[in-house]
């Protein structure tokens, strides 16, 4: 089995720390993504979290699209939340990108290595 690598090279995080991994790794049909938060040129985006949902989401996605998936191949998610408050905010941001489609999902409260609301991750299949 080849394994695609996409962002092998590593992003660049806050403060423009380089980050050691890739932002997916393709293998036999599967896309794992690594974990998304609301950033935007290597800085969180500012308001509270729908905002920051709607970034991370869409962050992911990119990365999905660029490897050639799309949100109805997503079949996990996971969910960090700053505040367990969020979590309603949340799954109505969630709703709106992966209603028609809704993947399984584990959401935890979790304190976050950057200063953001919500991180994001999932593993995608396509045949």
């Amino acid at each position: 089995m080849t394994l695609k690598r996409y962002g092998a090279a590593g992003g660049t995080g806050t403060g423009g720390q380089h980050l050691p991994f890739a932002r997916a790794v393709e293998a036999g049909g599967w896309l794992y993504v690594s974990g998304q938060t609301p950033m935007e040129n290597g800085e969180v985006i500012e308001g509270g979290i729908i905002p920051q949902s709607h970034k991370a989401i869409r962050n992911l996605l990119a990365i999905l699209a660029e490897a050639g998936y799309e949100a109805k191949d997503v079949v996990r998610c996971g969910v960090w939340l700053d505040d367990p408050r969020d979590f309603p905010s949340f799954n109505k941001v969630f709703a709106e990108y992966f209603g028609a489609h809704p993947p399984a999902r584990a959401c935890v409260v979790s304190s976050m290595v950057v200063d953001c609301k919500v991180e994001i991750d999932c593993v995608a299949y396509r045949a």
